[in-house]
């Protein structure tokens, strides 16, 4: 398996996290990237061992490859499932949206369609996803967004950039991606004070109960997809190339 890992922006969190969940997300994805770093001269010299006529230590370094490789997946894992939670967690986003901030190309890719198939089995009609504008970057270039607009795609969705570049409407049913006038998004990254307003709008409007339904079903769709796609991620990632937003 081999995917190589860009450098991640300042912040890769879409809300004001803590000092101690921003340090711990770093910290895996470094310890991915030194993971990377010596799979890579393991790989290199097991070459020039076999070049040279050492079939034996060729072996060696090439198994001693694999190692890191495996322990890069294992904590590019867990990266990927802890910057999920927190920028997921109930409160932090709406029953309808998805925030894909901090995730490889391919982790994104797996986990919209995840979700994709979770909110259509729950007779949801439409999906936010959360792309980010890529500020947090190399570059500064958008990684996630076209990855998101090729998966709906591939799926027949329709899907429509929003007002704030960050963001994309998905139209679950097949039909034309109009959003709703009723969405009340009011653009910014963040949404528990945005939206909180709009969420008591609702509840006076169509009642509490269906509202308060959807936020008891996040936590459990949060680990159900937690635990769904990372291992679907690490079998598709072999030989591709994997880019952070």
């Amino acid at each position: 398996m081999s995917h190589e890992m860009s450098q991640l922006g300042p912040r890769a969190f879409n809300h004001a996290s803590s000092s101690d969940a921003e340090a711990e997300y770093d910290r895996l994805r470094d310890l991915a990237r030194q993971e990377a770093s010596k799979r890579g001269e393991c790989f290199s010299r097991s070459k020039e061992a076999y070049s040279s006529g050492d079939g034996a230590g060729a072996k060696q370094l090439s198994e001693e490859g694999k190692a890191h490789g495996r322990k890069m997946e294992e904590y590019n894992k867990q990266a990927s499932e802890f910057i999920f939670r927190e920028n997921n967690a109930n409160g932090r986003v709406e029953a309808d949206t998805i925030d894909l901030h901090g995730q490889f190309a391919e982790e994104a890719e797996e986990i919209l369609e995840e979700r994709i198939k979770y909110a259509k089995s729950h007779g949801q009609t439409h999906l936010h996803v959360i792309v980010g504008k890529g500020n947090h970057s190399a570059n500064h270039i958008q990684k996630i967004k076209p990855r998101v607009e090729q998966v709906c795609r591939e799926l027949g969705l329709q899907y429509t950039t929003e007002d704030n570049d960050g963001r994309i409407y998905v139209n679950l049913t097949g039909g034309e991606a109009v959003m709703p006038p009723s969405t009340g998004y009011q653009g910014g990254a963040g949404y528990p004070g945005q939206q909180q307003g709009h969420q008591q709008h609702q509840q006076q409007q169509h009642g509490q109960g269906h509202q308060q339904q959807q936020q008891q079903q996040q936590p459990d769709e949060l680990e159900e997809l937690a635990k769904k796609f990372v291992p679907r991620i690490l079998r598709k990632l072999e030989k591709a190339c994997c880019v952070v937003m």
